[in-house]
C-alpha cells in the first residue's frame, strides 16, 4: 500500500517538473495575441442611428388670426388633438386651442372698448360745454365793444380827458374781443383733437375686439389638405400633444407629410464628421422592419455642430436621402445608417488594436521570432470600425503583436524616415 502511495507521489512530482520545463517562459512570444498585415479591398464606413422624416410636408400651424398686432397672446395651449397617424380630408378637424385664454382676452377687450366709448362720449360733451361757454364770452365781448363805441361817439362834446378815456375803453374792448376769438379758435381745435383721439381709441379697441372674435372662431384647427397627421416637435424636441404650448415664433402643431419622399436625419460625432461628404452612398436600415433596407445618399452636412443635451460631446446633423418608397415607412421611425466614406482597392490594413500611439506618432510591434520584436513607426490612413489602413511602414503578411511586449520601453523606434516624411508633408500642407 505504501509502495503505491510513493509511486503516485513520484508520478505527480515528475508531472509538475515536466510542466515547468515544457511551459514557455514569461518572455516567450506565444503569450501575445498576434495578427498579420493584410492586403486587399478596404471599405471605411461610419455607423449612425437616425430618424425618418419626410422631405416635404404641409404644415398645420396656429391660425393666422393669432398673429394680429391687436392680440396680446404670444403662446397658447393645445387642449385637444386627434390621434397621430389619423388620415384626414381637407378641412377636417385636427386640434383645439385654448378657448379659455381667448375668452379672457375677449372679456378684457370688451371692457376696454366700453371704457373707450364712455371716454369718447365724455369728450364730445366736454367739448360742447367748453365751446358753448366760450361762445357766450365771445358774444358778451362783442356787446361790450359796441357799448364802448357808443360812449365814444357820445363823448364828442365832452372834455378831452373824457374823450381820451372813451377811446381807450374801445381799444381795450377790441383787444379783449380779438383775444377771445383767438382763444375760441384754439380751444375749438384742441377739443376737436381731443374728440378725434378718443374716437381713434374707440376704433382701435373695436378692431381689437373684432380680431379676437375672428380668432375665437378659428380655435378649432382644420387640415389644409388631405393626408396623414404627424405631430410636430416643440423647442425642447418633444412631440406636440394635448397640453403642449405653441408660440407665435414656433407655430407648428402637426404636419401632413409627403410619404413619397423620405429622408433620414442623423447626428455624427465630431471625430467622424470630417469623413462625411455630400454624395456618399448610404445603406439605410429600418429598425421596425429588420428585413428591409434601402439605398441612400448624403444630401446635406451641417457646418456647425451642436452639444448633446446633458453632455459635452458635439455632433453634426447629416441629412440622408432615402431612395425609393415603401408603404410601411412612417416619419419618426428609427433608422440604422451605414455611410460608406471610402472604398480603396489593394491597400494594406490591420486591426485597430495592433496600432499603438504616443503624442507624435503611430507604431506597431513586429514579431521576428520567438521572443524577438521590433518597434516600427507607421503612417496610417483611413479607418473603419475594426481596421485601419497602413500607408507606409508595413509589408503584407508581416506578423504583428496586438498587445505590448514586456520590454517595449527598451525597444528603439525603427522607421524614423517615415516620421520625418510625415512631418515634411504636414509642413508643406500648412505652407500651401
Amino acid at each position: 500500500m505504501n509502495n503505491k502511495i510513493y509511486l503516485a507521489l513520484s508520478i505527480a512530482v515528475l508531472a509538475i517538473l515536466a510542466l515547468v520545463v515544457l511551459l514557455p517562459s514569461s518572455n516567450d512570444s506565444s503569450i501575445y495575441l498576434t495578427t498579420k498585415i493584410k492586403k486587399g479591398e478596404f471599405i471605411s464606413e461610419v455607423y449612425a442611428t437616425g430618424q425618418l422624416q419626410t422631405e416635404n410636408s404641409e404644415l398645420i400651424v396656429l391660425p393666422k388670426e393669432m398673429s394680429s398686432r391687436n392680440i396680446d397672446l404670444y403662446e397658447i395651449k393645445v387642449t385637444h388633438i386627434i390621434e397621430e397617424g389619423t388620415v384626414v380630408d381637407s378641412g377636417s378637424y385636427v386640434a383645439t386651442l385654448d378657448y379659455a385664454a381667448v375668452e379672457e382676452l375677449k372679456t378684457k377687450a370688451d371692457d376696454e372698448l366700453e371704457t373707450a366709448l364712455n371716454a369718447y362720449e365724455d369728450a364730445k360733451i366736454d367739448t360742447n360745454l367748453n365751446l358753448s361757454t366760450l361762445r357766450d364770452e365771445l358774444l358778451n365781448a362783442a356787446v361790450d365793444l359796441e357799448e364802448k363805441k357808443l360812449i365814444l361817439e357820445q363823448s364828442v362834446y365832452e372834455s378831452p380827458a373824457v374823450k381820451r378815456q372813451s377811446k381807450l375803453d374801445v381799444e381795450r374792448s377790441l383787444r379783449d374781443l380779438d383775444q377771445k376769438k383767438r382763444n375760441y379758435t384754439l380751444k375749438q381745435k384742441q377739443d376737436e383733437y381731443k374728440v378725434y383721439r378718443a374716437y381713434e381709441k374707440v376704433k382701435n379697441k373695436q378692431n381689437k375686439v373684432d380680431d379676437i372674435n375672428k380668432l375665437f372662431k378659428v380655435l378649432d384647427v382644420k387640415a389644409p389638405k388631405p393626408g396623414l397627421v404627424i405631430y410636430s416637435f416643440d423647442r425642447f424636441g418633444k412631440k406636440i400633444k394635448a397640453g403642449s404650448t405653441i408660440s407665435r415664433w414656433r407655430p407648428k402643431i402637426a404636419e401632413l407629410p409627403d410619404l413619397s419622399s423620405m429622408i433620414s436625419k442623423t447626428f455624427i460625432n465630431e471625430i467622424d464628421i470630417s469623413k462625411i461628404k455630400v454624395g456618399q452612398k448610404v445603406k439605410v436600415g429600418i429598425d421596425a422592419f429588420p428585413e428591409k433596407s434601402f439605398d441612400g445618399e448624403v444630401m446635406a452636412v451641417a457646418n456647425i455642430g451642436q452639444v448633446i443635451p446633458n453632455g459635452d460631446a458635439k455632433v453634426f446633423e447629416v441629412t440622408i436621402k432615402v431612395d425609393g418608397t415603401d408603404k410601411d415607412l412612417r416619419p419618426a421611425m428609427t433608422t440604422s445608417n451605414i455611410i460608406k466614406t471610402a472604398n480603396l482597392e489593394e491597400v494594406l490594413y490591420i486591426p485597430i488594436e495592433a496600432v499603438f500611439n504616443n503624442d507624435s506618432l503611430s507604431y506597431v510591434y513586429i514579431k521576428d521570432g520567438i521572443g524577438k520584436y521590433r518597434k516600427q513607426i507607421i503612417q496610417t490612413g483611413i479607418s473603419n470600425e475594426n481596421h485601419i489602413q497602413i500607408v507606409n511602414g508595413g509589408t503584407e503578411g508581416t506578423t504583428l503583436l496586438m498587445n505590448e511586449p514586456v520590454e517595449s520601453e527598451k525597444l528603439a523606434f525603427e522607421g524614423i524616415d517615415i516620421y520625418k516624411q510625415m512631418m515634411a508633408e504636414k509642413d508643406s500642407t500648412h505652407i500651401n
